[in-house]
């Protein structure tokens, strides 16, 4: 269980599910709408839905490409939180929402699985939250020319290590779309 005290609730995390970072992201189509049948889910269960939106140099803030794609639409009572740095909670105030809702434990889902969802994943860890890994509800971009792995590869060992993962008084791990739950361990 989660190391916070008095934050007993689930909450889904959707990150950087924008037009401009999944446009050429591998399973494009399949992880948006795992991500869209969760947030469904979330919503007929009363789990509070929070949305995280990068914006920087090369993703400006209110171009077409920093807008979260057409098949997802955020409730306006759904907190955004917006972000310039791959982990969700530096300098954001994903904290404090998180805190008002009573929140100890993350499902994550969104982009780019080797940048902002690992990072976000081990900040949420390192702070004190459970976190689970919806497995087939994240995504990355091709960056073989830089000498990353392919997508599918970088996508296949994060589900592996954060499968394994663990820290004192904290559950880690991932979870496939038809297998989330929101109340108790995943």
């Amino acid at each position: 269980m989660s190391t916070l005290e008095n934050r007993p609730h689930t909450a889904l995390l959707v990150i950087d599910v924008q037009k401009g970072v999944v446009a050429g992201a591998t399973r494009r189509d399949e992880v948006v709408a795992n991500i869209a049948v969760l947030v469904d889910r979330a919503r007929r269960e009363s789990v509070p839905v929070i949305w995280v939106q990068h914006s920087d140099n090369g993703l400006a803030r209110g171009s077409d490409d920093w807008h979260i794609v057409p098949e997802l639409e955020r409730a306006d009572t759904e907190p955004l939180v917006e972000k310039s740095y791959a982990d969700s909670f530096e300098a954001t105030d994903l904290e404090t929402v998180l805190s008002g809702l009573g929140v100890g434990r993350l499902v994550v889902t969104g982009a780019q699985t080797d940048v902002c969802i690992r990072s976000t994943l081990h900040g949420a860890l390192v702070r004190g939250y459970d976190a689970t890994l919806v497995s087939d509800a994240h995504t990355t971009e091709d960056l073989t020319a830089w000498g990353a792995p392919p997508p599918e590869q970088v996508i296949a060992h994060t589900n592996l290590y954060w499968a394994h993962h663990s820290a004192p008084g904290r559950t880690a791990g991932t979870v496939g779309t038809a297998d989330v739950t929101f109340t108790g361990a995943s």
